[in-house]
């Protein structure tokens, strides 16, 4: 999870360097960049949280921006809580974001910087979030937006206007970033250097305390890292199926009605005949007689047309009533009277006169009430089912908005209702690995997470053929698991965090006997406690690479140390500590036209563009001074968290 935070709220400002700029305010919208000028005053009040030189940062602005950060991250992570947004600093990040934005547009107005009223509109007009069906700038998918984020118009003007500010300025201080050819040739051979050494692994495990800890060491380690314990929002769902079976008898069609619908269409029932035909068209009549008498004469129209310097078109099989509707009456009447083979009658049309040779005929007799009652009666049934699901569905929810209850209006209807397992906003069940929501409750899972506790909805699953009754029976909310329920669990982690704690230790002693001259091999052994051996590596940074794969942390160290250095690093999860040794550099010269010295000019750039944009910044926040309210702070997180005392 916190990898998941990491990522979002660390990309870096130097998307400006690529140009990219609007990519950076269509982020801003979707996840947490939204900021507002409150007119307060100095920092020490407690509607502000910030002061980044004259603008103010509200308590307002950062609960807002703090909401929209997690609505964000829960398209990748759906069970994502406020709480644990905040545990794991997302809060401290999104305010950290709003003083940049904030020192930024300050620092553009001090020195006559400014986004005009026409420049922030062509801004909105290139969002495609505010575009209709037509692809152009749509006024209702724009209002729609801001009330779906909670947004006022002038709020969102305020943030763009910041983001072009932003443009100006990192723009042209970042903008064609290099780096001497010397160290651009140094970077290339990096990437194609060997490296060989040593990695050893000293596991918690092997020192973790065999004892339980006591009450207050317990209580001590689960308050320290409460965090770790947060348990995902659940939610139980009592809902009850309407479908097609619900309806029992009342969906089937009566004689009475089946013969109405027979008469209704009596003309799709009676005999018909289509007719399939090969066709010219010229313009003169007797240029059409010419052609006709050539094939009665026994040639074939194809080869009349081709001396005649034209093409014959065969046309799919149509009815009389088609072919006079595309050509004319007396076009129909010649085709529909010839027979199969031969070549009807010119006659004019359309486009001019048209002669054609009857390729196929396909009659159907008249069917009778009898031959097509079932395929009537199917045709009804399914009409009425989707009219009687849906009048029951309109009815059922009028219900419920009057203030019936959901078990009451199953009753009704003759449903039974279900209850799920607690689930979490992905749809699993809370504590079943693999086990999954119900299907019929996957459309209505997310309306599910953003409803109270006995406010019953009516929603349809499949168009015209299922309805679900629904509401939510009980809400547990997120927050840290009691120590009481997890303590097995706590007690492992405690065992594992004091063993990470001595395997430390162990690895500054091996760090020393290395050191001091003994080879990993033989400082791992010199231990008390049984470690598993070394292991030896020989790798180039192209083989890494081609691995396609996260680079294991060991690995990366190896790979960013001096030759004849030893190293230690805590590895994740608390498993325990590695000690690097890189015993050899192997480096590869690359060529001065290596098409790889291009790539490693172009990647040095973008870091180095990167780079002066955050110290821009951070020079920016300096001169203009920023204040935080720590108190204000400490209040808007409390509120996120709801604890209010």
């Amino acid at each position: 999870m916190l990898t998941t935070f990491r990522r979002f709220f660390q990309s870096k400002i130097g998307i400006v360097v690529t140009m990219a700029f609007l990519a950076l305010i269509a982020l801003a919208f979707a996840s947490m960049d939204v900021s507002s000028s409150a007119t307060f005053g100095g920092v020490s009040g407690g509607n502000r949280v910030a002061v980044v030189g004259d603008e103010k940062i509200g308590t307002a602005d950062l609960v807002r921006d703090a909401n929209n950060a997690v609505d964000g991250l829960r398209q990748d992570d759906p069970t994502l809580s406020m709480q644990a947004f905040v545990e794991q600093g997302g809060l401290d990040r999104v305010l950290s974001q709003m003083i940049d934005r904030a020192a930024i547009a300050g620092y553009a107005r001090e020195y006559g910087l400014r986004a005009g009223e026409n420049l922030v509109n062509s801004e909105i007009l290139g969002i495609s979030a505010f575009r209709g069906p037509d692809g152009n700038f749509s006024e209702d998918a724009f209002r729609g937006f801001l009330a779906q984020r909670g947004l006022n118009e002038a709020t969102v003007r305020n943030d763009l206007a910041s983001d072009i500010l932003a443009q100006q300025i990192l723009i042209p201080a970042t903008f064609g970033a290099t780096l001497p050819n010397k160290l651009v040739a140094r970077y290339a051979s990096l990437q194609r250097e060997s490296r060989e050494g040593t990695i050893g692994f000293i596991p918690s495990a092997a020192f973790a305390p065999d004892t339980a800890p006591t009450t207050a060491q317990l209580q001590s380690y689960y308050t320290a890292n409460r965090g770790d314990y947060i348990r995902p929002e659940r939610r139980t769902i009592r809902y009850a199926t309407l479908d097609a079976e619900s309806l029992g008898n009342r969906a089937n069609p009566t004689d009475a009605e089946i013969a109405a619908r027979y008469r209704e269409n009596q003309a799709q029932y009676a005999a018909s005949e289509t007719r399939g035909f090969s066709q010219l068209i010229v313009p003169t009549q007797q240029a059409a007689q010419a052609i006709r008498q050539r094939v009665q004469a026994g040639g074939s129209l194809e080869e009349a047309a081709r001396e005649a310097g034209l093409s014959v078109a065969e046309v799919e099989p149509r009815s009389r009533q088609q072919l006079a509707s595309s050509t004319s009456p007396a076009v129909a009447e010649a085709v529909f009277t010839a027979e199969r083979g031969s070549v009807a009658v010119p006659q004019r049309g359309s486009l001019g006169w048209y002669v054609t040779r009857v390729d196929s005929i396909d009659r159907t007799p008249a069917r009778s009430l009898a031959q097509v009652r079932g395929e009537i009666a199917e045709e009804l049934r399914l009409e009425k089912r989707r009219n009687a699901l849906a009048d029951l569905a309109v009815d059922a929810q009028d219900s419920l908005d009057d203030g019936e209850a959901l078990a009451d209006v199953a009753r009704e209807l003759g449903l039974q209702i279900q209850t799920t397992r607690p689930l979490t906003a992905a749809g699993q069940v809370y504590g079943q690995q693999g086990e999954t929501a119900p299907e019929i409750l996957g459309s209505v899972l997310p309306t599910a997470f953003q409803m109270e506790e006995g406010e019953p909805q009516v929603a349809e699953v499949t168009p015209g053929e299922t309805f679900v009754l629904f509401d939510v029976a009980r809400i547990t909310g997120s927050a840290a698991a009691p120590l009481g329920e997890i303590r097995d669990e706590v007690v492992a982690e405690w065992r594992m965090a004091q063993g990470l704690a001595a395997a430390r230790k162990a690895a500054d002693r091996i760090l020393a006997r290395v050191r001091g001259g003994a080879t990993l091999a033989e400082a791992m052994r010199a231990e008390d406690a049984s470690l598993p051996a070394p292991e030896n590596i020989d790798l180039s940074r192209q083989e890494l690479a081609a691995r396609q794969q996260q680079v294991p942390a060991p690995l990366a160290l190896m790979f960013s140390m001096a030759e004849g250095t030893t190293k230690k690093l805590e590895g994740p999860g608390s498993i325990g500590w590695f000690v690097v040794n890189l015993a050899d550099i192997v480096p590869d010269e690359v060529a001065a036209d290596d098409p790889f010295i291009a790539s490693a000019r172009q990647q040095l750039a973008q870091r180095t563009g990167e780079e002066y944009a955050q110290q821009l910044i951070a020079s920016m926040r300096g001169e203009l001074g920023v204040e935080r309210n720590a108190e204000a702070i400490e209040a808007v997180r409390r509120q996120l968290v709801g604890n209010t005392n």
